[in-house]
């Protein structure tokens, strides 16, 4: 079979050596409450590289602490994390995957001690604090977070940079209607709700070149939230600025029951892709071998995101390989038991 799924794909001067990604998953593990690498996340992810990904995408990480989504989360708000998430990349990069972090920023969703923050003074829901509403100085005060994250996601040897805008977090929270009420040029009119995000990338580009991606979600699951119109029209933005590849799940903007079935969000990244003309990635129940050929056989996505089914197993890429009778070269400790 002549496996698509397993050819390779070049963003800018990035090679992936293959279409397969693990999906960016909060792990809760950060030692303390320092944001700093632990043991297990130099072993969880270059497992993960061994068993061939062809780009491995770190979990959520906080470009300022109140911006956490829980206190044991992974930071970047500091140069004091830049030598753990080197070492985290060397492990990675020994097996020829690529690495990628995602910078975030949980707004009214951070679950830490003291004041939160989001576009509007409105709770998640009655399990969380309501947020404060953020003054110009937070917002620039943000922005610049998100620059230097990217500075030190550069120096830790990064080869992809992920905005984290979707899941109800800070960014998407800017994008939903059903979450910012602001009067001032950042609300109101999607053009405005736009202009955080719009801010952010503009000032990543500062200190990146390589491969730019943004997570959306590209459903918020109510009728008064964003629609497809929106979200290609974001695509459509992004794509003039520069990013690479829309990275496409969906909901928790608001707490809303989500219809969950095998690539249920697989819909978004095609039709995205389709009306932008910009690269997508599909994530989503996604966890067979057959199932993400498919996907990249029929251009519905670029790329397929793999979350759940990596935490079962690490040599995910060998199971749809075995699946899709094909070959495909392993670390070499392991060759005896590996074809």
């Amino acid at each position: 079979m002549d496996s698509q799924l397993f050819s390779s794909l070049t963003i800018k001067d990035t090679t992936f050596k293959n279409r397969i990604v693990m999906s960016p998953m909060c792990m809760y593990s950060a030692e303390s409450e320092d944001g700093h690498v632990h043991p297990f996340h130099l072993a969880h992810y270059e497992s993960r590289a061994a068993g061939q990904a062809g780009l491995i995408i770190i979990e959520a990480t906080a470009v300022l602490p109140e911006g956490r989504i829980s206190s044991r989360d992974l930071g970047i708000w500091s140069d004091d994390h830049i030598d753990g998430l080197k070492k985290v990349n060397e492990g990675i990069h020994r097996h020829g995957a690529k690495s990628g972090i995602q910078l975030a920023h949980a707004g009214r969703k951070a679950d830490v001690e003291g004041a939160i923050f989001a576009p509007s003074p409105i709770a998640f829901s009655e399990k969380y604090q309501t947020p404060q509403e953020m003054t110009r100085e937070e917002l620039n005060r943000t922005i610049r977070a998100f620059q230097e994250g990217a500075r030190r996601a550069r120096e830790a040897n990064f080869d992809v940079i992920e905005i984290h805008g979707a899941h109800g977090y800070l960014i998407n929270q800017f994008l939903s209607p059903l979450t910012n009420k602001r009067t001032d040029e950042y609300g109101g009119s999607r053009e405005n709700r736009y202009q955080f995000l719009r801010e952010i990338i503009e000032a990543v580009k500062q200190e990146w070149s390589g491969p730019l991606f943004v997570r959306i979600s590209a459903n918020e699951y109510d009728e008064n939230g964003n629609t497809m119109e929106d979200f290609v029209y974001f695509a459509l933005e992004m794509k003039k600025q520069g990013v690479d590849l829309i990275d496409c799940s969906s909901g928790a903007v608001i707490p809303a029951r989500i219809p969950v079935y095998p690539g249920y969000q697989i819909r978004y990244a095609e039709e995205i892709k389709q009306k932008a003309g910009i690269r997508t990635g599909a994530v989503g129940l996604i966890t067979s071998g057959l199932q993400a050929e498919e996907i990249i056989q029929n251009r519905r996505a670029d790329l397929v995101f793999i979350g759940r089914a990596f935490l079962r197993n690490p040599y995910w890429p060998k199971q749809a390989a075995d699946e899709l009778e094909i070959s495909i070269d392993g670390p070499e400790p392991y060759r005896r038991g590996w074809n």
